[in-house]
């Protein structure tokens, strides 16, 4: 079964990110529910649907890659649940790479990063550089499907 073990943190003002290439992210959600997610995602000329099962450090993942047209199809499905951002890719140590989010439209200002990790013991053990600010793994307020339609949390 396909895993995604992640951890979330906000980003200090300070973070190291400023100077490295961006790539435009788009998703839009299909159906949200507590524990789960349907999203179509366009990140650079890349699409893809997503199935996201769990919440919190690790859940059941399962992704597709569609073309452009089943893209553009999908994409009215997903008016009102939407995140627009550009993504950042800062390297970390141990070959570990900092996925850097900074949003976009009405969730500017809000900038988050993610670490994927193999297992959860690595991500248990992962810590976190001094430019990370506070996690917010377990915090679904800070969840993209959240985000998507409830806004920057207060």
């Amino acid at each position: 079964m396909p895993m995604e073990i992640e951890r979330k943190f906000t980003v200090r003002d300070d973070a190291p990110f400023k100077g490295q290439p961006a790539v435009p992210v788009r998703q839009g959600y299909l159906a949200r529910g507590e524990r789960e997610e349907v999203r179509v995602r366009r990140v650079g000329d890349e699409y893809s649907l997503t199935v996201k099962k769990g919440s919190g450090l690790e859940r059941q993942e399962f992704e597709t890659s569609i073309d452009a047209a089943q893209f553009d199809a999908l994409w009215p499905a997903t008016e009102g649940c939407r995140v627009s951002k550009s993504r950042r890719l800062v390297p970390l140590p141990a070959g570990r790479t900092a996925h850097v989010d900074v949003f976009e439209g009405r969730l500017a200002g809000l900038v988050t990063v993610e670490v994927e990790f193999e297992d959860r013991e690595e991500a248990l053990a992962f810590v976190p550089p001094a430019w990370f600010g506070t996690e917010v793994t377990d915090d679904g307020r800070y969840a993209n499907k959240e985000l998507s339609s409830s806004g920057i949390p207060s």
